[in-house]
C-alpha cells in the first residue's frame, strides 16, 4: 500500500503544530480569571460569527463524510448530497425560528430547554437518550471511520490509530468551546482545501483515463456520461437504493425530520449558537448554509469518481474484501493516490475533519452529563470549577468507551446510511417535543414524556415488523418510518395534552414574541440566494 512520505509527515507536522499552538494562545488569551462553566461549555459572548459557522461545520464534517458519504457517493450517486443540500435550507430554518427562541429564554442545554418548557423527568430522559446516542453512535462512529482511514493512508495499525487520534481530540476538547470554536476555523480551511485537491485528483484521473489529458471540466463531463444513474436526487421506486432515498420523501418528509432535529435540537450543533447574542447566531447559521453546499463537491464527486473507474477495471481488487465490493473505500484509495505532500495535506484535511468532530461530540457529551444529570441529581451545590473538572473528565471517559466500542463496527459496508438510520430511532420523539414545546401552549409534559418514551420502542416495531409479519406489513423505508413515527407521536401529543385535565402549568410555557423572528434585509438577501442555487441544483439534477 502507498503510504505516508516524509514530505507528507512534514506537512502533516506543520498542520498539528499550528492546530496546538493556535489552541493554546486562544486558551491562554482568552481563559477567564475564575473558572466558568458557561465560558468552558459555551464560549459565552466569545465567538464571532464565522467562527461559528465554521466550529458547526467542522464538527459536523468528519469520517463519516469524506469515508462514509463517499462510499455512498459511490454507491448511490449525487443523491445522497441531499443530506448536505437540504440540512442548508434547514439552517436557515433554524436561525430564523429556533435560535431566538433558545436565546430569548437563556437556554444553554437541550435538556434544560425540556426541563424548564415540560419538568425534569423529560428533560432526564432525553439527556440519557442524547448521551447514549452520542457516544454510543456518534463518537464511536467517528473515531472507527477515522482509525480506519488514518489505517488504510499512513499504515499504522488500526488500534494505534483510535488511540492517537483520540488523545488528539481530548486535548483540544479540554480547553473548552473557545479552543473548539477558534481552531475550527483552521480546521475548516485545511479541510477544505485538502478535499478539493482529491476532488481535483480524481476528477484527472478520470479525464486522463478517457483520453482528455486531465481536464477537470471533461472528467465532470464523463462522470455524467459514464454514470448517468449517478446524476439523479430523486429516486423512482424501482432503484435498487430507494429504501435509503426514498423519492419525495427526501424533499417533503422524513429528511426534515432528520435535519430539523439535528440542526435544530442537538446539543452538538445548536451548542455553538447558544453563548452569541441573535445576529452573531443567526449569520454563523448562515455562513454554515454556504459551507453545507460545498460539501458534495468535496467528498460525492471523488465517490462517484470512484465508481466510473471502478466499472471500467480501475482499482477492482483495491475496493474488494473477499470478493465483496467496499464503498467505502473510495476516499482513501483516492488519497493514496496524490503525490507527496498534497497527500498530507489531504491527510491533514481528513485529521482535521475527523478530530473537530470527536473534539464538538465530546464537548456536547460533557456539557450534558455536567449541567443536566452531574449538577442536577450528584452535586446540586457543585461549584463552577468543579463542573469544569467533571466536564474535562466526560470527556476523558467518553473518549475510552467510544475507542473500546469502535472496532465492532467494522462489519459495516456504508457506515453513513448506519449513522443516520440509527439515530433516526430518536429524531422523532426528539422533534414532536421540541416543535410542539415551541409553538403550541397546551402541549403537556405527559405529552412530552409520551412521546419521549415510546419514540424508540415505536421506530423497532415498525423497522422489524415486515419480518415479524412475513411481509404483511410493508418494509419502509427509514425516513418514511420516521415520518410515520413523527405523526403518530405528534397526534398522540394532542390529544394526551387536550385530555390532561390538569393542563400545562403556565409558569412553564416559554417566552415567545413574533418580533423575535423578524430578520435582516441582508439575511433575506442570503437566504434567497441560498434556496435559489439549491431550487436549480434539484431542477437540472432531478
Amino acid at each position: 500500500m502507498n503510504h505516508l512520505q516524509t514530505s507528507d509527515y512534514i506537512v502533516f507536522l506543520i498542520y498539528f503544530v499550528i492546530v496546538s499552538g493556535y489552541g493554546y494562545w486562544v486558551y491562554q488569551r482568552k481563559k477567564s480569571v475564575d473558572t466558568n462553566s458557561r465560558d468552558f461549555f459555551l464560549a459565552e459572548g466569545s465567538l464571532t460569527w464565522w467562527a461559528i459557522g465554521a466550529s458547526l461545520i467542522a464538527s459536523n464534517i468528519s469520517a463519516e463524510h469524506f469515508i462514509g458519504m463517499s462510499g455512498s457517493g459511490f454507491a448511490l450517486g449525487l443523491a445522497i448530497s441531499s443530506y448536505e443540500w437540504m440540512a442548508a435550507a434547514t439552517l436557515i430554518i433554524v436561525a430564523v425560528f429556533f435560535i431566538p427562541i433558545y436565546l430569548k429564554n437563556k437556554i444553554f442545554t437541550m435538556p434544560q430547554f425540556l426541563s424548564q418548557r415540560y419538568n425534569d423527568t423529560v428533560a432526564t430522559l432525553m439527556a440519557i437518550f442524547w448521551l447514549l446516542v452520542y457516544v454510543f453512535v456518534n463518537l464511536t462512529s467517528i473515531l472507527y471511520l477515522g482509525a480506519l482511514a488514518v489505517n488504510s493512508i499512513s499504515g499504522i495499525s488500526f488500534e494505534t490509530c483510535i488511540i492517537g487520534l483520540g488523545i488528539f481530540s481530548i486535548v483540544v476538547t479540554l480547553g473548552g468551546m473557545k479552543v473548539i470554536g477558534y481552531t475550527d476555523v483552521i480546521q475548516v480551511l485545511v479541510l477544505i482545501m485538502g478535499g478539493l485537491v482529491t476532488c481535483y485528483l480524481a476528477l484527472t484521473l478520470v479525464s486522463e483515463r478517457f483520453g482528455f489529458g486531465g481536464d477537470i471540466l471533461k472528467g465532470l463531463a464523463v462522470i455524467k456520461d459514464k454514470a448517468p444513474s449517478h446524476f439523479h436526487m430523486i429516486f423512482e421506486k424501482s432503484h435498487p437504493f430507494y429504501k435509503d432515498l426514498p423519492g419525495l420523501s427526501v424533499l417533503v418528509g422524513g429528511m426534515w425530520i432528520n435535519n430539523l432535529n439535528y440542526f435544530g435540537c442537538n446539543q452538538y450543533i445548536t451548542q455553538r449558537a447558544l453563548g452569541a447574542d441573535l445576529k452573531t447566531a443567526r449569520a454563523g447559521l448562515l455562513f454554515a448554509a454556504f459551507l453545507k453546499m460545498l460539501i458534495p463537491l468535496i467528498v460525492v464527486i471523488p465517490g462517484i469518481t470512484m465508481f466510473v473507474m471502478h466499472q471500467n477495471g480501475m482499482f477492482v481488487q483495491e475496493m474488494a474484501d473477499n470478493g465483496v465490493i467496499k464503498p467505502d473505500r473510495s476516499y482513501p484509495i483516492l488519497m493514496n493516490l496524490l503525490p507527496n505532500g498534497l497527500k498530507g495535506l489531504a491527510f491533514a484535511a481528513l485529521t482535521a475533519a475527523i478530530v473537530a468532530s470527536l473534539a464538538g461530540k465530546a464537548n456536547s457529551i460533557s456539557t450534558i452529563f455536567s449541567l443536566d444529570i452531574y449538577k442536577k441529581y450528584f452535586n446540586k451545590d457543585a461549584s463552577e470549577k468543579t463542573l469544569v473538572r467533571t466536564g474535562r473528565v466526560t470527556v476523558v471517559v467518553a473518549m475510552i468507551i467510544a475507542g473500546v466500542v469502535a472496532p465492532a463496527l467494522r462489519s459495516l459496508d456504508q457506515a453513513y446510511q448506519f449513522v443516520q438510520e440509527y439515530v433516526g430511532f430518536i429524531s422523532p420523539g426528539v422533534l414532536s417535543i421540541f416543535l410542539l414545546g415551541f409553538f403550541w401552549k397546551k402541549s403537556t409534559s405527559k405529552a412530552a414524556l409520551t412521546s419521549a418514551i415510546l419514540t424508540i420502542p415505536l421506530s423497532t416495531v415498525l423497522k422489524f415488523l415486515p419480518v415479524w409479519t412475513n411481509g404483511w406489513f410493508p418494509d419502509l423505508p427509514f425516513m418514511d418510518r420516521m415520518t410515520l413515527v413523527f405523526v403518530i407521536l405528534v397526534v398522540l401529543m394532542i390529544v394526551i395534552s387536550l385530555l390532561d385535565k390538569k393542563g400545562q402549568d403556565p409558569a412553564k410555557v416559554i417566552a415567545i414574541d413574533t418580533k423575535m423572528f423578524r430578520v435582516s434585509p441582508s439575511f433575506i438577501v442570503a437566504s434567497t440566494i441560498i434556496i435559489g442555487i439549491l431550487t436549480a441544483l434539484y431542477t437540472v439534477f432531478w
